[in-house]
């Protein structure tokens, strides 16, 4: 019998505790038993969960601490872990309050092969249960993924990446962030200019860790700093590089494009695999992307939250090109999305600030066609899944809001089991 696999909120380093709060952890939202659904036996449901842990446990400890190797022997590690993931091309960019559980799970079924947490606060993960089981959810099937941590001091990100070494492919450190809040709390970018500190975390994390560290940078406004950069991280012990082509100051990602040249000088000065970042906002961009950086995967964010289908060949209006030949797909749209987002929100339960996020970017045309109905949700201070249902049949009733296009040569294809297939 197939058993549903309960999310797994992190309170404790023992798979034991965190059985334990499966039964105690308030949740935000319930789901409706369907007709349909398989019966659960609570004890099967938790001893599947509990097996589970036990087994990554286990696996764990078969790959030691890269402390010990060789810098080659670290590169051939990278290597191998990348290609037992089944090298991933397309994978969802991590995004503060965004990229969470939902959302991953909607991205995966339309194409994405790997996707990030969002950016977790070590010290606050490590010190707070409430931020720790809100925060960070996963299940069996969100794998390949990354969880990415922001931090200034090695010992608490140790510590942090402790807890969620069993559920994850890698542990990622953001030195990306260019926002305020990351020059006030001394992460992100801004640890661009604390290279030794920068050194230190990553290190620290490599002697310590069995699962890889990877790392997410932002360039230097001269191409020479940003190679040495990435050197020193790979040398560091860093297994896989994501780099966004913007400096720390290009922060207005419609103004700037990204730099494809300075991600290709860096693919080509390290041996560790490199994720590039920028300017994906369909899949012929990520095409385009892999044939002229060489990188060996691309992340997307801004463009996702808008259209969760991009990875599987649908693109809305704003980037169908005048003469290029696209039909709107008659059978997808933005609210179809949403509505599945819900319905995978009804299962793994997250903080309403993070639905309410992604219904304005989701139906954000819409809403501007039809803004008495922005304003009716805006004046919503406790959302229902009720509502969210109901809202989406009144714009299904005041007409056709804004279809997906979909390129006839991407010819994307949802099959059965849910997984998007892709040519890339």
């Amino acid at each position: 019998m197939k058993f549903k696999l309960p999310i797994l909120p992190l309170s404790s380093l023992k798979p034991k505790s965190q059985m334990a709060s499966l039964l105690t952890a308030a949740e935000p939202q319930t789901r409706t038993p369907h007709p349909s659904d398989p019966p659960e036996d609570l004890d099967d449901v938790l001893c599947s969960a509990q097996q589970q842990a036990e087994q990554q446990q286990l696996a764990l400890a078969e790959t030691p601490p890269s402390r010990s190797l060789s810098a080659e022997s670290r590169i051939e590690r990278a290597w191998a872990h990348w290609t037992k993931l089944g090298r991933p091309k397309l994978i969802v960019a991590p995004m503060v309050d965004n990229s969470e559980l939902p959302f991953r799970m909607l991205c995966r079924k339309y194409g994405a092969d790997a996707a990030y947490t969002p950016m977790l606060h070590s010290r606050i993960f490590t010190e707070t249960e409430k931020y720790r089981n809100q925060e960070f959810t996963t299940c069996k099937e969100d794998r390949p993924l990354f969880v990415q941590f922001c931090a200034n001091d090695p010992e608490v990100l140790l510590e942090a990446a402790k807890r969620v070494e069993p559920y994850c492919d890698y542990v990622d450190i953001n030195f990306g962030c260019p926002q305020r809040i990351a020059r006030r709390g001394n992460y992100g970018a801004f640890l661009m200019d604390k290279l030794p500190l920068v050194k230190s975390l990553v290190e620290n994390l490599v002697a310590n860790l069995h699962v890889p560290v990877s790392c997410k940078i932002r360039i230097f406004p001269k191409l020479d700093d940003t190679i040495n950069y990435a050197r020193m991280l790979e040398d560091a012990g860093c297994s896989l590089l994501a780099v966004h082509g913007r400096t720390r100051d290009e922060k207005d990602q419609k103004k700037v494009r990204a730099n494809w040249d300075a991600i290709k000088a860096v693919k080509n000065s390290v041996k560790i695999p490199v994720i590039a970042n920028g300017n994906i906002r369909h899949l012929d961009d990520a095409h385009d992307c892999l044939k002229y950086t060489g990188a060996d995967g691309v992340l997307s964010a801004e463009s996702l939250l808008e259209n969760p289908a991009l990875f599987a060949g649908f693109r809305t209006a704003e980037w169908v090109e005048e003469g290029e030949e696209c039909k709107k797909d008659r059978k997808l749209d933005q609210a179809d999305l949403l509505v599945e987002y819900l319905k995978l929100c009804e299962q793994y339960p997250v903080p309403w600030r993070m639905i309410r996020a992604h219904v304005h970017k989701m139906l954000g045309d819409w809403f501007r066609m039809h803004s008495h109905i922005r304003e009716d949700f805006n004046a919503q201070h406790i959302l229902t899944f009720e509502f969210l249902y109901n809202m989406v049949d009144r714009l299904r009733e005041l007409g056709e809001g804004t279809p997906l296009y979909l390129k006839d040569t991407n010819a994307a294809r949802i099959p059965e089991n849910g997984l998007a297939m892709s040519a890339v």
